[in-house]
């Protein structure tokens, strides 16, 4: 306690904490928003509204005649603030989409190395089904038997 200095805050910075991943959420919500058709009605409202108000209003709610100056400067703005938050949720989505592919690439290779191992287990088992004796094989070597002992039978009792 003795050693802490009292003309100094306790926290060294006093900005806000900075979110890259609250700012990339947000900017996607809004690319969201602005890609939306509510966004393109009310737009559409706002300027219209916008312009009948300062065409056919009485002369005293008249705030942006006709080339509209203001108006044209407040849809600059807002396109100029538009462009990066959507480039920004393209970049988040860019990002996601490359981890989905490593993971879709490192699934399907797994998934290629079973189905080898499959293939490889499956040839093996049929090369030793080859060696495996049939039913017919079988039958046809213990009848070949069966009629040996009753020839050797009838020559005993013959």
């Amino acid at each position: 306690m003795a050693n802490r200095r009292l003309d100094q805050p306790v926290t060294r910075s006093l900005r806000p904490e900075r979110n890259p991943e609250r700012i990339g959420r947000l900017s996607e919500r809004i690319a969201r928003f602005i890609g939306s058709w509510r966004f393109i009605a009310l737009m559409t409202f706002v300027i219209a509204v916008w312009i009948l108000i300062n065409i056919f209003g009485p002369e005293s709610l008249h705030y942006d005649n006709y080339p509209f100056i203001f108006l044209t400067f407040a849809l600059s703005l807002q396109a100029s603030y538009a462009a990066p938050l959507i480039l920004l949720a393209q970049n988040r989505q860019t990002d996601r989409d490359r981890v989905s592919l490593s993971e879709d690439r490192s699934h399907n290779e797994r998934l290629h190395a079973n189905s080898e191992f499959l293939a490889r287990e499956i040839a093996a088992l049929k090369s030793s089904l080859k060696e495996v004796a049939t039913k017919d094989f079988v039958r046809t070597e213990l009848r070949e038997l069966l009629e040996d002992m009753r020839a050797q039978e009838q020559e005993k009792s013959n």
